[in-house]
């Protein structure tokens, strides 16, 4: 469901000494180059480790392989595969397996991507820590406080983009801040500053937003129908993401859920209908219960009864109903 550019509960913000807008990551993967500028800028700045530089199997000439605790900016080498001229009835070029074993596949073009923490509408990871080490702060940014930070790990799973990660050192949760120490004084992220092509674009969320629909436009004249942005005002990812990309093949491909949201918030709602219309009910049978022990009272009881189940009916389905649409 598209939407317009969403907001972070105000109740969540943390930090409140100073006004401040929404601020983000515009990615436009048309223009990395795949330069790994932006993972060397943000290493750099934050002092974390290497993670290594061995060509390994498998792993193209990736040497970071994923997001983790010591890596909060990873470039991502998508290989794009020339369509076969026999294709395997049925399929299709994203899924011949079969000629990719058999090393009948080649290699069409590259496309890279940087991914990077997205600071989500909906932020799983806020949603279960329990100690209050991971906050909103007043740019709507989602960080991590690593001497409130317990080691418990219950933010890992619960991220849906599998962005947050605990240090093999210390057992503390660590991702990207979005430099929260630069936006303080008033300086660009070092990532987008690194950035040789402009790919990384930083600035207020609803300007990032507007700008990206005119560079979708832009390459939908140019011909490159397949562009189209992930994560804006879509409420089934995460309600919106802070951090945005814009894309031209399928997110899978990206790694990128298609759908994607806070497993607590995935479940408010249907626990909440379900304790709602489980009290109703209960409600309703006490009554009924009642009535049938006092037989000689009167019909007015078990209708009452009768009617506060159907009212935990329809509460639960019109409820369910609305969440859906």
């Amino acid at each position: 469901m598209a939407g317009t550019a969403t907001s972070a509960p105000s109740s969540e913000i943390a930090v409140r000494d100073r006004p401040a807008t929404r601020k983000g990551f515009f990615t436009d993967t048309t223009t990395c180059i795949g330069c790994k500028a932006c993972e060397v800028a943000c290493k750099q700045w934050n002092d974390l480790p290497s993670d290594g530089g061995e060509l390994r199997a498998g792993g193209s000439y990736d040497h970071t392989g994923s997001l983790g605790a010591s890596t909060w900016r990873h470039v991502r080498f998508v290989e794009v595969l020339a369509p076969q001229p026999d294709p395997i009835p049925g399929g299709s070029e994203e899924l011949d397996l079969l000629a990719i074993a058999s090393g009948g596949a080649t290699l069409e073009r590259w496309v890279f991507m940087s991914d990077v923490c997205k600071h989500c509408t909906n932020a799983g990871c806020l949603d279960a820590c329990p100690t209050g080490a991971l906050i909103r702060t007043e740019f709507q940014t989602v960080i991590v406080q690593p001497d409130v930070c317990n080691g418990c790990g219950y933010c890992v799973p619960s991220c849906p983009f599998g962005v947050i990660d605990r240090d093999h050192d210390d057992g503390r949760a660590a991702k990207c801040t979005l430099c929260y120490d630069r936006l303080e004084d008033g300086i660009e992220p070092a990532c987008a500053k690194a950035c040789p092509t402009d790919s990384i674009q930083f600035g207020d969320y609803d300007g990032l937003v507007e700008r990206a629909h005119r560079r979708v436009a832009t390459l939908h004249d140019r011909g490159v129908e397949r562009a189209y942005l992930y994560g804006v005002g879509d409420n089934e990812l995460a309600g919106g993401l802070g951090a945005f990309f814009l894309l031209t093949e399928a997110p899978e491909r990206y790694g990128l859920p298609v759908k994607a949201d806070s497993p607590i918030q995935e479940q408010v709602v249907p626990a909440t209908l379900a304790a709602v219309g489980a009290g109703l009910a209960a409600a309703g049978a006490t009554a009924v219960a009642f009535t049938t022990a006092k037989r000689g009272r009167g019909r007015a009881p078990i209708l009452g009864g009768i009617a506060l189940a159907a009212a935990a009916t329809d509460l639960v389905s019109g409820l369910w109903k609305a969440r859906r649409r």
